[in-house]
């Protein structure tokens, strides 16, 4: 009986203990994907309609190691200033977390992009590419994949001129703009 209890007791700690709550980009995307102020799209790869029979080895194994998009965007309006002002600030506290690593910004104070990464420089497994703008909003883009490095980022930079981009998966988007 104490043997049960016992085991009982340490499923119990272990999964409070494993219950991470510390913010993440992750856990930010899920709790606001449904909220109406918000516009969530999961890009694939196949947006870009390549010819992947024209590709080159190094096009090629860099179009492989890109598995999705995550684009998550606030679009600001003269009615919720002052919730874009709080979401813009959750999202800037969880890029501060160490494990984000900044590679650039952009811009300055109310305006401004950065890029950053999580994983080593050999083995990046997420981009993020954060924009905002006191008038439009902001979106937060989130480049996922395995094996990225930053010449696969440049490769695919190069394999988006060739590509034919849907724009169907991009409408969402749009509004955004407007």
């Amino acid at each position: 009986m104490k043997a049960n209890v016992f085991t009982t007791a340490l499923l119990v700690l272990l999964t409070l203990v494993s219950c991470n709550s510390e913010p993440s980009l992750q856990k930010y995307f899920v709790q606001n994907s449904d909220n109406k102020d918000f516009i969530a799209l999961d890009v694939s790869p196949s947006i870009l309609n390549l010819d992947k029979t024209k590709l080159s080895t190094e096009q090629s194994e860099a179009l492989n190691s890109f598995d999705k998009m995550n684009i998550l965007a606030f679009k600001a309006n003269d009615k919720n200033q002052a919730q874009f002002e709080t979401e813009r600030t959750k999202v800037k506290a969880i890029l501060k977390d160490p494990k984000y690593q900044q590679l650039m910004t952009v811009g300055s104070g109310k305006d401004g992009a950065s890029v950053s990464y999580v994983g080593t420089d050999d083995n990046i497994e997420e981009f993020v590419i954060f924009a905002n703008r006191k008038e439009n909003g902001f979106a937060v883009v989130r480049v996922l994949g395995k094996n990225m490095n930053p010449n696969n980022i440049m490769t695919l930079m190069s394999v988006l001129k060739q590509s034919n981009i849907n724009m169907d998966q991009l409408k969402p988007l749009q509004q955004l703009m407007k």
